[in-house]
């Protein structure tokens, strides 16, 4: 079984945090914490709350799904041609493969084709053991 190594520091970038949380008000909303935010690579944390689980306390897929494509349409928006002003999510594939029922699930966001009019990210979803908990990948439309 793969593992990813999660974030070390548990401390998140507050700055970046309140800066998500002032754009994307659905990341305040989940609690949403930003560990990195660089053009390669995107990490964000959502801890595990019993109000974002559903039956049997697992968090919700569609908690998951927040963070990931949180991650995701702020890597990038990071990596934007010159000229562009946004970016919106015109697809994305997810493939869940273990539950979080404890501790936290953490977005790993990187790019993998940066175009001119569409900018495609994968997200990897792990949990506080470095076990993959969901794979993501976006296509984001490039907005001008």
């Amino acid at each position: 079984m793969r593992t990813i190594a999660p974030v070390t520091s548990p401390t998140p970038d507050a700055r970046q945090t309140e800066l998500w949380h002032g754009l994307m008000p659905f990341a305040a909303t989940l609690g949403i914490e930003v560990l990195a935010s660089g053009k390669e690579e995107v990490r964000a944390r959502l801890a595990w709350a019993e109000e974002l689980c559903t039956a049997g306390g697992v968090l919700h897929g569609g908690a998951i799904m927040g963070l990931a494509d949180s991650a995701a349409g702020t890597c990038a928006f990071l990596n934007l041609p010159e000229g562009a002003t946004a970016t919106a999510t015109i697809q994305s594939s997810t493939s869940f493969l273990r539950a979080v029922r404890n501790g936290s699930a953490e977005a790993i966001s990187r790019p993998i084709h940066i175009g001119r009019s569409v900018i495609v990210i994968d997200t990897d979803v792990v949990d506080v053991d470095g076990r993959l908990v969901a794979r993501v990948t976006q296509s984001q439309a490039v907005l001008r």
